[in-house]
């Protein structure tokens, strides 16, 4: 089985829920892959049923050369992090994923969740987070994902179905 190869950092990866929560689901996404935008509902259902014993990280795994806009949703979401709002547009990107995620329509989400769109667009025309999404996607890669969604619970590759029933079950067996 593949295991996480870099451990979750808190300040540096995106956290959703208790920090010293007993169990960890890691998930590499791709921000233009209609599966990743389909396991958004699993990952809330599975928040839901777990509560405070579950904290939800997500890692960008843009796969730039099918997703061409998937590199810039990622960096977009980064910036907005640094506003405190990547969990806001983390939302927005997917549920406005089938609207198409142009660099306009990025900063368009940006200025819904209340972010500052001059900055995002900053950002997106420096390059100031492409560093950063380049090195969750390598430590996906050293991790073994070759695919979007892959999910990792407390550290092991979740190998199974990634529907809600299989999920929550793989979540329960290490709670």
């Amino acid at each position: 089985m593949a295991t996480l190869k870099v451990d979750v950092e808190p300040g540096r990866d995106h956290i959703l829920g208790s920090v010293d929560a007993s169990v960890t689901l890691v998930e590499y996404g791709d921000y233009e892959c209609p599966h990743c935008a389909k396991a958004q509902p699993v990952v809330e259902a599975m928040r839901k049923a777990m509560g405070d014993n579950l904290r939800v990280v997500f890692r960008s795994f843009p796969l730039g050369e099918i997703h061409k806009h998937a590199q810039h949703a990622s960096e977009a979401a980064e910036a907005a992090g640094e506003q405190g709002k990547f969990w806001e547009m983390h939302d927005s990107i997917f549920a406005h994923q089938s609207k198409g995620l142009s660099d306009e329509k990025l900063l368009t989400l940006a200025g819904e969740i209340g972010a500052d769109k001059t900055k995002i667009e900053s950002a997106l025309r420096d390059g100031t987070f492409t560093d950063r999404v380049k090195e969750d996607f390598m430590s996906g890669i050293r991790s073994g994902v070759n695919a979007t969604p892959t999910f990792f619970v407390n550290g092991t590759r979740h190998d199974d179905s990634w529907d809600e029933e299989t999920l929550l079950a793989a979540l329960q067996s290490v709670a």
